[in-house]
């Protein structure tokens, strides 16, 4: 998502660039300090996601939102919590109150994420069958599908374990999901997201992943067993 952040205040501006350089599924545009500002930007630029300011010099946040024809999607950052009904009026995506932590400005992202269109969101994530990007150790990670084994969820990071190693990356199971070719992985777990091509075996409430060196046993959440047999099943001889 191309994302453009508006405030007047500079140290809000650090925290919100700081968050948004985290997340591999965000890129920032611009930062703005004001509306007029940020009017310019949409002009030229085609803006996903706007997370704006309400209490600003000229033209407060929800006057600016209110002049556009053709918003983007809106999140509302702010200090003071009055205004929150205003905002979901505007149909705004979500309203954080600053200062904003990581953990609350991950769940607006993942709402923002989840109202993309369906073409929007498959033409940012891969134009490759093969391959995609992550973002990890400050630089973009190229991941090959066939060398992924599994995919670990760890809060509000994922571990993807290949025959080469790993990498570790800041976003979501559901995130990550979303963007996996549907044939080629399947949720076994709300901790674990497996290759179906790696599966070697599955017995009770276990699942075999092995590549040609790591092998691995994994569990099988009850919410995801049907969905796994029925996968096993049709592929049965």
């Amino acid at each position: 998502m191309k994302v453009l952040i508006v405030d007047d205040e500079p140290l809000a501006i650090d925290i919100m660039e700081s968050h948004v350089s985290q997340m591999p599924n965000l890129e920032l545009i611009a930062s703005c300090r004001s509306a007029i500002e940020a009017n310019s930007i949409l002009e030229k630029e085609d803006i996903d996601l706007m997370f704006l300011d309400i209490q600003m010099p000229q033209l407060s946040g929800i006057d600016f939102l209110k002049s556009l024809q053709h918003p983007p999607m809106v999140i509302f950052t702010t200090a003071f919590p009055n205004f929150a009904v205003d905002g979901f009026e505007l149909n705004a995506v979500d309203y954080l109150l600053k200062p904003i932590s990581m953990e609350r400005f991950l769940k607006a992202v993942n709402k923002a994420q989840a109202q993309m269109p369906t073409n929007q969101t498959e033409a940012t994530t891969l134009d490759s069958d093969e391959f995609f990007f992550v973002k990890a150790d400050k630089k973009l990670m190229k991941i090959a599908y066939e060398d992924i084994l599994y995919i670990e969820g760890l809060k509000d990071y994922v571990i993807i374990r290949m025959e080469t190693g790993r990498v570790i990356t800041l976003q979501t199971m559901k995130n990550l999901e979303m963007n996996l070719p549907q044939g080629q992985f399947k949720r076994v777990h709300r901790s674990y997201i497996v290759s179906l091509s790696k599966i070697v075996s599955v017995e009770g409430s276990s699942v075999e992943i092995k590549g040609k060196k790591e092998g691995k046993l994994l569990p099988i959440g009850k919410n995801y067993k049907d969905e796994l047999l029925k996968l096993v099943n049709r592929n049965k001889l």
